[in-house]
């Protein structure tokens, strides 16, 4: 059995988005105390199915990887997000549209989730699924662009970020 911590953070982060919703604001009123009370069960039955339907792993995250991903992540989508508009707006710039296929070292889960929803920020790719052989599908603005190589960047750090990965490539 698992630390009673995990279910503690999911509990807090639960009631957290309740309170969110609840809207509390001074003073405090009847309406917003029924709001809160309301919250208590739901936080916990959001965290009972939470934990049933995606139970914690023992890991460690990386802040430091997690740091250098979102930085990656940022910067990218706004030289991605320049180049794309620089192209689309200008008529003299072609973009060769098609699909790329990328051969994740994600195992299908929660992990290739992940990186599927964040390589999906970036402009001028989008994952649309996978092959047969469990390679990840992107439609891509311009194929002659490096993408599987970025791919392989935002893969490497993903890995680290979880640590899964012992630093080489």
């Amino acid at each position: 059995m698992l630390p009673a911590r995990f279910a503690l953070a999911r509990g807090i982060a639960f009631y957290g988005c309740w309170l969110l919703l609840a809207d509390p604001r001074l003073p405090v009123t009847t309406e917003l105390l029924a709001d809160l009370a309301v919250g208590v069960p739901a936080a916990v039955a959001a965290t009972w199915s939470s934990l049933h339907l995606l139970p914690p792993t023992v890991g460690r995250m990386r802040y430091g990887a997690l740091a250098r991903l979102i930085w990656r992540l940022l910067s990218q989508s706004v030289v991605s997000g320049v180049d794309v508009a620089r192209r689309a707006l200008s008529p003299r710039l072609s973009l060769q549209p098609g699909y790329l296929t990328y051969p994740t070292r994600l195992p299908p889960g929660p992990g290739r989730a992940v990186f599927g929803a964040l390589t999906s920020l970036m402009p001028g790719t989008l994952p649309v699924g996978t092959d047969a052989a469990g390679r990840l599908i992107y439609h891509c603005l311009d194929v002659t662009q490096p993408v599987a190589e970025s791919l392989a960047i935002d893969e490497m750090l993903l890995l680290r970020v979880l640590g899964e990965d012992d630093g080489h490539r």
